[in-house]
């Protein structure tokens, strides 16, 4: 355990941003998941346009890299188009 202020006021931070970077990406997993779960393709498309968003603003966070976000909206848009 730190003994300076500073380094306790770190462990304080990383730990917040662990959580928050928790909840993106597990709010990011569920989002695929919907995408790849629907049935209907009105509403498959609906959930990509929601992944989508949350792809996005999780890489302008920093939580996932650029590069990984256009991977995935690639797959999930090769599986909506492959379905419709």
């Amino acid at each position: 355990m730190p003994r300076i202020k500073s380094a306790k006021k770190r462990v304080d931070v990383t730990e917040r941003n662990r959580q928050r970077n928790m909840a993106v990406k597990s709010a990011v997993r569920t989002a695929i998941k919907k995408v790849l779960n629907s049935t209907d393709n009105a509403t498959q498309v609906e959930c990509l346009k929601q992944a989508y968003s949350l792809l996005d603003s999780a890489v302008l966070k920093g939580i996932v890299h650029k590069n990984t976000a256009a991977r995935y909206k690639s797959r999930l848009a090769l599986r909506v188009a492959k379905s419709a």
